[in-house]
């Protein structure tokens, strides 16, 4: 792509970027070889920008995966809920008009920022999936939307998933299935930079994360993965 700003101009167009982010993309002063992995941070491993407050602000994204996540947690009164991952709100928001006290975690600045504007009711903090800031048995359920897709280590994440559970705590997954791989659902480059399972790989890394009860559902290129704490 060299340093020609138009050819990175129409790569940004195709996912809805524009203007503000060829700027940021500019001012990163990194080398052409970095712009894959720069781009899918700037679109969903790490968002920043008006278009990405745009899309995780929105009310309908991932909205297939908000209802299955809280339908498969079951969430009572004054239940915990971690929020791994948690974007725009959308699922903090939902958890706390259910009743449940609702926590999110992201690595992304931005999505923090956002979410504690739109889920003002919520503890929201700045942090990684991999080293959880919470104590033991701190929660009843633990929720990932559209993350677990960029997990490098799922099975050490599983792992602090489960050490932040209550016993019998639950927890419920949602990830991209590798049939959408090059769709508009999971395109090139994210999809490069993300891992697919088989349902049957998947159930694998959360039962060798000794979690139990380990069941993964299908629909449409979603894969929903629940389990509990044991």
């Amino acid at each position: 792509m060299g340093n020609d700003p138009d050819r990175y101009a129409e790569t940004l167009s195709g996912f809805g970027l524009g203007a503000e982010d060829l700027a940021a993309w500019l001012e990163s002063g990194l080398g052409d070889d970095a712009f894959e992995d720069w781009l899918t941070d700037r679109i969903a491993r790490r968002p920043r920008g008006t278009r990405a407050r745009e899309v995780y602000g929105a009310e309908e994204v991932h909205d297939f995966a908000r209802q299955a996540i809280l339908a498969a947690l079951e969430l009572e009164p004054g239940e915990r809920l971690l929020e791994i991952g948690c974007g725009g709100r959308l699922l903090l928001r939902d958890a706390i008009a259910a009743g449940a006290v609702a926590t999110g975690i992201d690595h992304s600045e931005e999505m923090v920022d956002l979410a504690r504007e739109r889920a003002p009711g919520a503890s929201v903090v700045l942090g990684k999936a991999e080293s959880l800031p919470f104590a033991d048995a701190a929660f009843d359920g633990v929720a990932m939307s559209i993350v677990f897709f960029f997990l490098d280590q799922p099975v050490g994440v599983l792992q602090e998933c489960r050490r932040v559970l209550r016993p019998d705590g639950r927890v419920a997954v949602y990830t991209t299935a590798p049939e959408l791989r090059g769709t508009p659902a999971a395109p090139e480059p994210l999809a490069s930079r993300g891992h697919f399972y088989t349902d049957q790989e998947l159930a694998g890394i959360a039962r060798r994360a000794r979690l139990h009860d380990v069941a993964v559902r299908s629909d449409h290129g979603g894969q929903l993965l629940t389990a509990r704490a044991g």
